[in-house]
């Protein structure tokens, strides 16, 4: 019989969403008992990894405003944002940059003194709130110290979250392993908020750590809620050769240039007016155009790419504002960035697409709520902007965590949790994967599957591609990899990767799905046999639901306020 652990809410996810939900919840209500659940420890969490900003409107007196941010982040998503949402934002994110302040964020500052703001692509004005390059460190310290004042935070952490455990439509806790241990455990609460991620490890070529895979999103999948425009994948400009690590795109808004092979600046051919600050499809199809028309250099791997020139900016400058990307440089590339131009190529960044949720986070399922890029609120669209995904974890961790500490505290207890679910999640894990028997390499497995989204749902789609990467991923379902060579109860990270391959092949499906049935090109989703956007048959948001055959997708409406759809042009 699994163990049962009680608290008043549990959030699972350690990252920047997570542990501003955290302290959103505790200020809230300091009574309440509040769990936070991750598979690493805190500052492991991905959201160390964010690099170029935090966007807000700070200085209106200086012409900046609100409305072109609520613009730009619109005009950015190709039209799918849910305007309202894209509102909410906002108009909140003055607040959490003066708030990380006072809890001793240490923001970069002009010589008078004031916070320091850097062009990022498809904005207007110049708000991506910076700390040097390492912007998610830092707030990630400042927010885990904060939460360490609160007694009633407890952490969890190198825990796997497997499943969510409900009663009807209700949130009653999740099953999750303890790593150390190997124990199987229950934990119970009527309020949860999933702040696990995105997906972007099922991709090959990723920036994602290797610790980001979909286990969040799939456990939502599997209790019966909606994923929501999963088909859009945002691939970032700059992933350095061969690791994938970002190159941040401050580091094009400090001013540095994208090169080809012949010494030319291309962007001016494809957005004359942002060149490499327009928004990060537009850049990224840019650079895939010019390598397929044989402009691009090749990297001593074998793989083609392009350069990005910073060297013009001086040792100083570079010193002072993108001291992390030198270091990168020269770590993993042999480069430094002072003297010379360093290859990148477009690498798989951040998924627009999770949990399907409403303009507050909340799920499907009553008193569960996800936040961060876990969750799809419909605040991105088709195309995130840069420097927006970390305000979106500050101002959806705040809302959501206010909003499970209310819940929690109007539903105070949970009435006992069902034994069959916990039965049956315990057979799924431990007799389909744990003890089952196979022939085929797991690990094989996920290279096959990740390989396949390199080839066929990159950058450009087309129908023939995605249908055959359907059939490779439903193959691979199919094959004799589930099991578990290693058989130790500690630390057993075999097992955890071979629950990861699980979730990773029922995602990458889904993506996939959503989009074959979406025949247009819109943000992020280019497809070369339908290249126009259309918004007669799909200014639409894909919907997909789990089946025991292939997904049921269906379609959900956009909301709009103010601004009717254009041509989107930078």
């Amino acid at each position: 019989m699994a163990d049962t652990i009680s608290h008043d809410l549990i959030i699972i996810g350690s990252g920047l969403a997570g542990l501003r939900a955290a302290i959103s919840a505790a200020s809230t209500h300091d009574s309440l008992n509040i769990a936070v659940v991750a598979k690493v420890q805190v500052m492991r969490s991905h959201s160390v990894s964010a690099e170029g900003g935090t966007a807000a409107v700070i200085f209106e007196e200086e012409g900046d405003n609100k409305e072109s941010h609520i613009y730009d982040t619109i005009k950015g998503s190709d039209f799918l944002a849910d305007q309202d949402v894209a509102e909410l934002l906002v108009r909140s994110m003055p607040f959490e940059i003066y708030q990380l302040e006072h809890w001793g964020m240490p923001w970069s500052r002009r010589e008078n003194g004031r916070i320091d703001q850097r062009k990022f692509g498809g904005y207007s004005f110049p708000r991506a709130t910076y700390a040097q390059d390492k912007v998610g460190f830092y707030e990630m310290q400042t927010l885990y110290d904060t939460c360490l004042k609160y007694d009633n935070i407890h952490f969890y952490n190198e825990w796997f979250c497997t499943s969510i455990l409900s009663d009807a439509k209700d949130f009653r806790g999740v099953t999750a392993i303890e790593m150390k241990s190997g124990d199987f455990v229950k934990f119970k609460a009527p309020a949860g908020i999933i702040c696990t991620g995105g997906a972007g490890r099922i991709y090959s070529f990723s920036t994602y750590a290797y610790s980001s895979t979909p286990d969040g999103l799939d456990m939502a999948y599997r209790a019966g809620l909606a994923l929501k425009d999963m088909e859009f994948v945002q691939f970032h400009p700059t992933g350095i050769l061969p690791s994938g690590i970002l190159i941040t795109e401050g580091a094009r808004g400090e001013g540095g240039y994208l090169i080809n092979n012949q010494g030319e600046r291309f962007m001016k051919k494809y957005a004359p007016t942002k060149l490499e600050l327009a928004s990060r499809d537009v850049v990224s199809r840019a650079m895939m155009r010019e390598i397929q028309e044989g402009r691009g250099f090749k990297h001593e791997s074998g793989v083609d790419c392009l350069k990005i020139d910073l060297s013009h900016l001086g040792e100083d400058n570079i010193k002072k504002r993108l001291a992390g990307i030198r270091e990168i440089g020269i770590k993993f590339s042999g480069i430094d960035v002072i003297e010379e131009p360093i290859e990148i190529r477009p690498v798989c960044h951040y998924m627009m697409g999770g949990i399907h949720t409403n303009i507050n986070g909340a799920t499907e399922m009553t008193g569960l709520w996800a936040a961060g890029e876990a969750a799809c609120n419909s605040l991105h669209g088709a195309n995130r902007l840069g420097a927006n995904s970390t305000s979106e974890c500050l101002v959806w961790g705040r809302i959501t965590g206010r909003l499970a500490a209310e819940y929690a505290v109007d539903h105070p207890s949970v009435s006992s949790i069902s034994q069959h679910q916990v039965i049956e999640e315990e057979k799924r894990i431990y007799d389909g994967l744990f003890r089952s028997r196979g022939q085929v390499n797991p690990y094989e497995i996920r290279k096959e599957l990740t390989d396949t989204m390199d080839a066929k749902a990159h950058i450009f789609r087309n129908e023939k591609d995605l249908a055959e990467g359907l059939k490779k991923v439903r193959h691979l379902k199919q094959q004799a990899w589930k099991h578990v060579d290693d058989h130790a109860k500690e630390y057993n990270t075999n097992f955890i990767n071979v629950m990861e391959i699980d979730s990773m092949l029922r995602t990458a499906e889904i993506v996939l799905a959503g989009a074959f049935n979406r025949r247009e090109s819109r943000g992020a989703h280019a497809r070369t046999d339908y290249p126009n956007r259309d918004d007669i048959n799909f200014l639409k948001h894909t919907i997909g639901y789990l089946t025991t055959q292939e997904p049921k997708m269906s379609w959900h409406p956009v909301t709009f306020t103010r601004y009717a759809p254009m041509e989107r042009k930078y």
